[in-house]
């Protein structure tokens, strides 16, 4: 993260004795990332976070995947999944590759305690409201947040609300930050990015839980483990660094606009080894005299594209299908843009000055390596939508 935070008790210099109230000392741990040659976090637990009590083999369901062969383009109704489960063990999983694994769960129920040791995580809350409880501190989180959890860091999603918490989730491989050229030399954003250190929230204090031979779900490279700790995790009393989860709601986002229409990495909100991930929200229609407000055809010629619908999606496009919670997967080789009369009545609609605001709001996930498609993917695909392509 681009700025350095303190929370709770920390002692004066690192890595020096810190003593509790009773005398005893406070165990200190370091989470570096990239060896320790990046961004970092101290804490300071009341017990050993080296306990451990148990070990046991955590069996991940789901992981298998196909390649998307014939190549083309895919529409997957993610609201078809809204079967219930936890944030962890209840995801299912829709595309990967070997960068990062996209999947979708609607949590009706609190997780296990849980971290990834692959890589940072990304949420995206689509609806529901959710505590975040982690070794930080906790987060609440509702409609529209982007949830960024750094590798290894402990947490589980207890859901708030009456409805379901639907989260699209992107593990990462690496890291997952702002865009590089969003931010100064020395981590600060700048004046053009479109948002800054104020639209993030962090946990702000301690989180203490007592506890007891505490299990904590892992996910790692050769599959997932399951280890009993002697003393819960949450028995932090203290942090500081610049490594730490955080929270950014979608609209907060301030888009570029422009006299014609504008490319898709202006709408970049991260970045991560491998792929990237843009904020599409509501925004000023394109003004020039002959402006076309939909996308040309495109060739992705090196990355494959999966969009994301907050919303359902309006005009012609909303007529094939592409509702709430909807995802199109356009992948690399495959020419797309408007689809069946879209283009026509988009130019009818603008000339006629019935268009001021773009209305659409989706989270996209373009990588760099072809993707494959999950279970749940393949179980939702919608068989239709190739059809929409036909004398567009």
């Amino acid at each position: 993260m681009p700025y350095y935070r303190s929370v709770g008790q920390v002692p004066h210099k690192r890595h020096v004795q810190f003593r509790k109230p009773d005398g005893g000392l406070y165990r200190e741990e370091l989470m570096g990332t990239e060896g320790f040659s990046s961004d970092s976090a101290l804490l300071y637990h009341t017990h050993a976070p080296t306990d451990l009590a148990g070990v046991d083999t955590w069996e991940i369901p789901g992981r298998e995947t196909a390649p998307n062969h014939p190549l083309k383009p895919r529409l997957v109704q993610t609201r078809k999944l809204d079967e219930g489960g936890d944030a962890v063990t209840g995801r299912r999983l829709l595309a990967s590759n070997q960068d990062v694994r996209v999947g979708y769960v609607a949590a009706d129920r609190p997780s296990p305690l849980y971290r990834n040791a692959i890589g940072d995580e990304m949420y995206f809350v689509q609806s529901g409201t959710a505590r975040v409880e982690t070794t930080f501190g906790l987060l609440d989180v509702g409609p529209r947040d982007f949830v960024i959890m750094p590798t290894s860091a402990t947490h589980r999603w207890v859901p708030t609300g009456d409805e379901p918490l639907q989260l699209l989730i992107a593990e990462s491989t690496g890291g997952i930050h702002p865009p590089k050229r969003y931010l100064s030399a020395r981590g600060q954003f700048l004046e053009h990015s479109p948002y800054c250190e104020r639209d993030l929230r962090t946990p702000t204090e301690p989180y203490v839980v007592e506890g007891e031979n505490v299990d904590v779900y892992v996910r790692h490279r050769a599959g997932g483990t399951r280890y009993t700790y002697a003393h819960h995790p949450f028995d932090v009393v203290g942090r500081d660094g610049h490594l730490y989860p955080y929270a950014f709601n979608m609209d907060d986002f301030e888009p570029v606009i422009g006299r014609i229409h504008q490319p898709p990495n202006t709408f970049q909100a991260f970045e991560a080894p491998g792929f990237v991930i843009c904020s599409f929200v509501p925004h000023k229609a394109e003004y020039h005299p002959d402006a076309v407000i939909v996308p040309y055809n495109h060739a992705n010629v090196d990355s494959d594209e999966l969009m994301f619908y907050v919303d359902a999606a309006a005009g012609a496009r909303g007529a094939h299908a592409i509702g709430e919670g909807a995802i199109t997967w356009h992948p690399a080789g495959f020419v797309h843009g408007p689809h069946t009369g879209e283009l026509e009545q988009a130019v009818e609609a603008y000339n006629s000055g019935l268009v001021g605001i773009k209305p659409l709001r989706a989270v996209m996930i373009d990588t760099f390596r072809p993707l494959e498609l999950g279970e749940a993917a393949l179980a939702t695909e919608d068989p239709y939508y190739l059809t929409t392509w036909r004398n567009a």
